[in-house]
């Protein structure tokens, strides 16, 4: 249905005049009568009838006012719900208990004016096709995997470099330490099941191994953080490397270190990436959150590999 005529019909409706209408319309007098004359014969029904004081409507006129009102409310509620600002930013954290998702969450606090939709894509192929859709405004990602740079029309920007910790069991080798340099864990078996071969993280830890000599696994199905705390509490052989921000929680007899790695700490860096056509007024005022919130990037004693954007 065409929602100029039914609009030019409440118009009327209001005005009481065809000629009142297309003033209040800014368009001809003829318009009006054109609009009209074709919404009647897609409804097949008269909607008015002319008396020497304006238009009156029909029987079947005033039973399609109340639709026609309401269809103009549907319509303007549609237009609303896409203008910049108007709708949620909707951002990719990845995980929900990530530094990008503690990022998000101090953004929140910051501006709780701000709707946020939070989603967990997986892998970045996957979130720069939401950003080009426009499924998503933004996302935060290691950036660029090698081979893979980033489109033209995607921008990036470096807001966190996170450092790895490693995380132990009470009974292993390494668990009394304050520190250890990441050449004390050559020979040590990392066990990390959620490392998936394509993915940006799995690029960054095949870097990471061969940079230093590193055995780290990625044996066993992934069951889920849980899972994971559970076994590398129980077992004296592995331990497994996490985000310095990273929020976990485990049971207290569980007796879990996280234990610094130094000379020098891996970091592993988050960009947040967002489509450079985007209006969202939101994003302008995420960008300069974490630009005054959020620390610099390739610190002294830090290592990231060497396809990471700079920026």
């Amino acid at each position: 249905m065409d929602l100029d005529a039914v609009r030019t019909f409440v118009a009327v409706v209001d005005t009481g005049q065809f000629q009142d209408a297309a003033a209040e319309l800014s368009i001809t007098q003829q318009a009006v009568s054109k609009r009209i004359a074709g919404l009647e014969k897609d409804l097949a029904v008269r909607l008015f009838t002319r008396t020497a004081r304006g238009a009156r409507l029909t029987i079947d006129g005033q039973a399609f006012l109340p639709h026609a009102r309401e269809l103009l409310r549907v319509a303007e509620r549609a237009i609303a719900s896409v203008l910049p600002g108007s709708r949620p930013l909707r951002v990719d954290v990845i995980a929900s208990r990530s530094a990008t998702s503690g990022l998000m969450r101090a953004f929140h606090r910051a501006h709780p004016e701000i709707e946020l939709d939070v989603v967990m894509l997986f892998d970045v192929e996957t979130a720069i096709a939401a950003i080009r859709s426009g499924a998503i405004d933004v996302s935060f990602r290691a950036v660029a995997v090698p081979g893979r740079p980033l489109p033209d029309d995607i921008a990036s920007v470096r807001v966190l470099d996170e450092a790895l910790q490693l995380l132990t069991g009470p009974a292993h080798a390494l668990a009394g330490a304050r520190s250890v340099t990441i050449a004390q864990l050559t020979g040590h078996r990392i066990w990390m099941p959620g490392i998936v071969p394509g993915t940006e993280w799995a690029a960054y830890y095949d870097d990471l191994v061969a940079e230093f000599g590193l055995t780290i696994e990625a044996t066993g199905p992934n069951f889920g953080s849980d899972a994971l705390l559970d076994t590398v509490a129980d077992t004296p052989a592995l331990a497994t490397f996490m985000g310095e921000q990273t929020r976990l929680v485990w049971p207290a007899d569980h007796g879990l270190r996280r234990i610094p790695v130094t000379d020098p700490t891996p970091v592993y860096p988050h960009s947040l990436l967002w489509h450079r056509d985007n209006p969202h007024p939101a994003l302008a005022t995420l960008r300069a959150h974490l630009a005054a919130t959020t620390t610099g990037h390739d610190a002294a004693g830090t290592w990231t590999p060497s396809w990471v954007l700079p920026h």
